[in-house]
């Protein structure tokens, strides 16, 4: 949730983003009712780390990886190296 919240305010600051646009976007996220999770935390010392290192992650992006796999769900990102890493992770990819 931090992630995203950081880059609607750097979205606003770089002018991208219009102050109201980007409260809108923070009240219509809160809406969604955002859940923590917990497990993915706590898996950041093993399974996250171990998937770094195996697809040249970083944590960040291994713990989006490891939360689909847990999770069974598919992965929504436009970034590259992450979007190669879910292919080769048998992870399905939204469009």
């Amino acid at each position: 949730m931090l992630e995203v919240v950081n880059a609607l305010l750097v979205l606003e600051r770089r002018r991208k983003l219009r102050s109201d646009e980007r409260a809108e976007a923070l009240e219509t996220l809160l809406a969604l009712g955002p859940a923590v999770d917990e497990d993915g935390a706590r898996s950041a010392f093993g399974r996250v780390s171990d998937l770094a290192v195996e697809h040249g992650l970083s944590v960040y992006d291994a713990t989006y990886l490891e939360l689909s796999l847990r999770e069974k769900l598919p992965l929504v990102t436009k970034d590259v190296g992450l979007r190669a890493a879910a292919r080769r992770a048998a992870v399905p990819l939204h469009p």
